[in-house]
C-alpha cells in the first residue's frame, strides 16, 4: 500500500471514529445504554426546537421540553442547563466532529489551512438545512445568541485530534493552540454576523441571510492559514 493509501485510509477511519465519539460512543458498535441516552439527547433537542419556534423561545419552560421529549425535569437536567442550549443543540449538533471529518477526509495534497478552513465554512454553509425561522428566532435572542456563538469551542478538541493524527510529530500544545485559535476566529465572525443579524428591523417573512456568514467565517480564518500550513508542510515532505 503506498503511503498515501495509507494517509487516506487513516483519514477515512479518524473521520468515523470521532463521527461515533462526538455522538457519545466510545467504539465502533456503541452500547444500548449509549445507544439510549443519544435517542433521549436527540428527542429534547427536537421538542426545544419546535416548541421554540411554535411559541417563541422565551414562552418555552423546561418541563414543557421534558414532557413533549417524554422525561423528567431532572433527567432534563442531565444532558442541558438551559431551554436555550437544548435549542442551539438542535441547529449545532453533531457539527464539530463533521468538521474533524471534512478535514481528515482532504487528500494530502491539500494544505491544512485550507482543509481547515473550508471545513469550518461548510459546516455554517449548511445552515440552509435547519428549520425556516430558526436563525431568525436565534438572531433576534440575546440569550440564544450567545448560547449559539459558544458553541463554536466544541470544535476545537477534535480539531485539535485531527492536526495531530495528519501532522505527525506535530506536539498536542500546538494542535490545541492553533485549534482555539480557529475556534476564536470563527466566534468573531458569528458575533459580527449575528450582531448585524439582530440589528436589522423585523418583518413578516424576514430571514436572516445565510450567505454572508460562510464569507465571513472564511474572512475570520484566513489569516490563521500560513500558521496552520507551516506544521503541515513538514509533515507532508
Amino acid at each position: 500500500m503506498s503511503a498515501d493509501s495509507s494517509k487516506k485510509m487513516r483519514a477515512r477511519n479518524f473521520a468515523c471514529t470521532h463521527l461515533i465519539w462526538h455522538s457519545g460512543g466510545v467504539t465502533g458498535t456503541p452500547s444500548l445504554r449509549e445507544r439510549k441516552k443519544r435517542a433521549t439527547r436527540e428527542a429534547l433537542r427536537a421538542a426545544a426546537l419546535r416548541l421554540a419556534l411554535e411559541r417563541g423561545a422565551e414562552n418555552v419552560r423546561v418541563e414543557d421540553i421534558a414532557e413533549a421529549a417524554g422525561v423528567s425535569p431532572r433527567t432534563y437536567n442531565n444532558y442541558f442547563s438551559s431551554r436555550e442550549h437544548a435549542i442551539v443543540a438542535a441547529i449545532t449538533a453533531d457539527r464539530a466532529a463533521h468538521v474533524a471529518a471534512a478535514v481528515a477526509a482532504r487528500p494530502a495534497e491539500v494544505g491544512l489551512g485550507d482543509a481547515v478552513v473550508d471545513a469550518v465554512v461548510g459546516s455554517y454553509t449548511a445552515s440552509g438545512d435547519d428549520p425556516p425561522g430558526a436563525l431568525l428566532m436565534i438572531a433576534t435572542s440575546s440569550a440564544l445568541r450567545a448560547c449559539y456563538v459558544d458553541t463554536v469551542t466544541t470544535i476545537e478538541g477534535p480539531l485539535a485530534e485531527v492536526i495531530v493524527e495528519r501532522c505527525r510529530g506535530v506536539g498536542r500544545l500546538t494542535a490545541e493552540a492553533l485549534s482555539a485559535g480557529v475556534g476564536a476566529a470563527a466566534r468573531v465572525a458569528l458575533r459580527h454576523w449575528l450582531h448585524a443579524a439582530s440589528a436589522m428591523p423585523s418583518m413578516p417573512g424576514f430571514v436572516v441571510p445565510s450567505g454572508s456568514l460562510p464569507d465571513l467565517v472564511r474572512a475570520a480564518l484566513t489569516p490563521l492559514v500560513p500558521a496552520l500550513d507551516a506544521i503541515d508542510g513538514p509533515a507532508r515532505r
